[in-house]
């Protein structure tokens, strides 16, 4: 019985790099289909089933920041990586708010390009744990529906307000209830949800954090604080002056 070979969508303006790039990922058991501009890129990605994405960020006609944005607003869970030659700050935060799950530099070593796909496409297809207990928690004015990734709030007037996460949302808010109003480690979070931590992975959870307290801002009683050189914490004011 032969085993379906995993497919990566590989989007790279540069021809030569690219059949290189694909050949050395066919060697190591990945299918890969190759595209050298975003649009076409789309259209593959529309005709295929992929299991992750690689995208240079600097392409004609669509760059790969507005491809991979495409993307996610189809597939929140898809998996993008992005590849450049350019370091900046600025890119990589850019990439992180598209909802990228690694970034890679220009030059890389392949090897550590393979290790990535890897770990990346093995956390993709983690299935939830059937034996977690706690599926649904109540944050102050918020109901947070786990497994369906829905936060709603509801207002003193009746009204609800809902917000449906990204998994890595829904998976950090997660873990910030279970520690409510104690501190939620950067490191524990890190190697939960992103698998390893890095200075990359960190910027990441920044930007994901910024994202919770977007949606959490309706209710003035709850803030998520930073804990310099530790974590975070979620705090629950109400609840915290009830226990002293």
């Amino acid at each position: 019985m032969t085993t379906q070979k995993q497919k990566i969508l590989l989007v790279e303006d540069d021809q030569n790099f690219g059949d290189v790039l694909r050949s050395y990922l066919e060697m190591h058991d990945y299918e890969v289909v190759l595209e050298t501009d975003g649009e076409a890129g789309l259209s593959a990605y529309q005709d295929n089933d992929f299991d992750l994405c690689i995208f240079d960020v600097m392409m004609p006609k669509k760059d790969g920041f507005t491809l991979a944005g495409e993307i996610r607003a189809r597939d929140a869970e898809m998996p993008i990586i992005f590849l450049t030659a350019k370091a900046m700050k600025e890119d990589i935060l850019a990439g992180f708010k598209i909802g990228a799950d690694d970034y890679i530099t220009k030059p890389f070593n392949s090897e550590e390009l393979l290790l990535r796909i890897q770990a990346i496409l093995k956390r993709s297809q983690q299935k939830p744990d059937p034996n977690e207990e706690v599926k649904e928690f109540e944050i102050g004015k918020f109901h947070f529906n786990y497994p369906l990734r829905i936060l709603t709030f509801k207002g003193d007037d009746g009204e609800e307000v809902k917000e449906k996460l990204s998994p890595k949302e829904a998976h950090l808010l997660r873990m910030f209830c279970l520690k409510k109003n104690d501190v939620l480690t950067r490191a524990d979070a890190l190697t939960n949800i992103w698998g390893e931590d890095n200075y990359f992975t960190a910027r990441s959870m920044d930007v994901f954090v910024t994202k919770l307290r977007k949606y959490l801002k309706l209710d003035p009683n709850i803030e998520i604080v930073n804990i310099h050189g530790n974590g975070f914490q979620l705090l629950v004011v109400n609840e915290v002056e009830e226990t002293e």
